[in-house]
């Protein structure tokens, strides 16, 4: 048997529309909405809740962008891969894993609403302010990540 580390080359589906050049006032205020929803959400959390809900979400542009931003910011690789079962790990704090539930029952609204526990838990990590800014920070990137699958942007297209 013969293994080889040839890596096939696969084009990545045909952007399908362009928002900020057919809605721009509409891109402009997601842009808006984006960067008001960051302001008091530690930028190391914030990176984690992006890469968590484009993950759910299968949107790889946002993916690959904010995996980028993460580890730029400091973020571990290993932490970055182990999102999907960060249950599962002892590298999230509880503040952290708080937020990746939040995330998760936010993201997948059809499989259970966002249970009062879920809440309630992280409302116990963040004063109400905070608590607040994360839920909007989780709610646009899932915004961010219907537009880049549905666009169908590709990380290749940056």
């Amino acid at each position: 048997m013969t293994t080889t580390n040839e890596t096939a080359t696969v084009s990545a589906p045909e952007q399908r529309i362009s928002l900020p050049d057919l809605a721009p006032e509409f891109y402009q205020a997601m842009i808006a909405l984006d960067r008001a929803a960051r302001k008091g959400v530690d930028p190391t959390l914030a990176e984690l809740v992006k890469v968590h809900a484009s993950m759910i979400n299968g949107c790889a542009f946002c993916i690959d962008m904010h995996s980028t931003d993460a580890l730029k910011n400091g973020e571990q690789n290993h932490r970055l891969l182990s999102l999907p079962a960060w249950r599962e790990t002892t590298w999230f704090t509880a503040r952290e894993r708080a937020a990746l539930a939040l995330t998760e029952s936010i993201t997948l609204l059809t499989q259970g609403h966002v249970p009062d526990a879920v809440y309630r838990e992280a409302a116990e990590h963040f004063e109400q302010a905070e608590l607040a800014q994360l839920i909007t920070l989780i709610i646009t990137i899932n915004s961010w990540n219907r537009i880049g699958v549905t666009s169908r942007l590709s990380p290749a297209a940056k």
